[in-house]
């Protein structure tokens, strides 16, 4: 494995507690950025005890734009990303294919009535009739969608994601590396794993598997959880052994 695939190894944490976990840790706030590029070049999340400290700094979305510009990780990060890389190795899931994007087609027009996926969702999920941008009714335009992650409810298509809830870079990184294209572009447009979230939680999820993001409306985590997990079952991707002890650990919350 490289150093540049071993630093796409997801970092291991997340409060076990889905009653006690602070927001905090599993959303950013408006005030602060996801991830700071210190004086000193090292990239802290807000897990790391020197990211309240850390005032002379740089923000990035994410750890892995951090790293890419340069940035290096604190001992303690580096630690567990050695111990997960070793865990994926020993389970013969270590994978060697970079992830890219254009590999997985997604918001496709597959039986060609002009409207690819994400449209057919926002008319599928709309509480009310949706309006079109055009006559031709391909683009949808406005409605009135929950978005699940916040609570919150939406009228104009613009302000959402189509979020995939097990990530593309994620199911790369834990078995769909293999895929051919065909099985990829399955993947990408399949409704059992796409929902409609507002833009910045989309953004702020990335590519986090259950073990870094959980969505900030605490009554719907659970039902994220089992949705989550049953695509992760429905295309037979697996989980590192790190990962599972902690999504074991959630579902058995969830339980309760």
């Amino acid at each position: 494995m490289t150093i540049y695939q071993s630093s796409r190894v997801l970092t291991l944490w997340l409060c076990l507690s889905l009653v006690a976990c602070n927001n905090t840790t599993l959303a950013n706030t408006t005030s602060e950025p996801e991830v700071k590029l210190s004086t000193s070049g090292i990239c802290h999340d807000s897990t790391n005890s020197f990211y309240e400290r850390t005032k002379n700094y740089k923000p990035f979305t994410s750890m892995d734009a951090c790293i890419d510009a340069g940035g290096r990780l604190p001992k303690g990060k580096v630690e567990q990303i050695d111990k997960a890389t070793t865990e994926a190795i020993e389970q013969n899931r270590a994978f060697v294919r970079l992830y890219n994007r254009d590999d997985w087609p997604h918001w496709l027009d597959s039986d060609n009535d002009c409207q690819n996926t994400r449209h057919e969702i926002l008319i599928q999920t709309s509480l009310k009739p949706v309006e079109f941008k055009t006559v031709n009714q391909c683009i949808v335009l406005s409605g009135e969608w929950y978005d699940p992650y916040s609570g919150d409810t939406f009228t104009i298509s613009n302000d959402l994601d189509l979020d995939h809830i097990v990530p593309l870079k994620f199911a790369h990184g834990h078995g769909a590396d293999i895929w051919d294209r065909k099985r990829k572009a399955e993947f990408a447009n399949d409704p059992d794993n796409l929902i409609l979230t507002e833009l910045s939680l989309n953004r702020q999820k990335g590519a986090k598997g259950l073990d870094e993001w959980l969505p900030p409306n605490h009554p719907y985590r659970c039902k994220y959880i089992a949705r989550f997990n049953a695509v992760m079952a429905k295309y037979e991707l697996a989980y590192i052994a790190t990962e599972q002890r902690i999504v074991n650990r959630l579902v058995k919350a969830c339980q309760k």
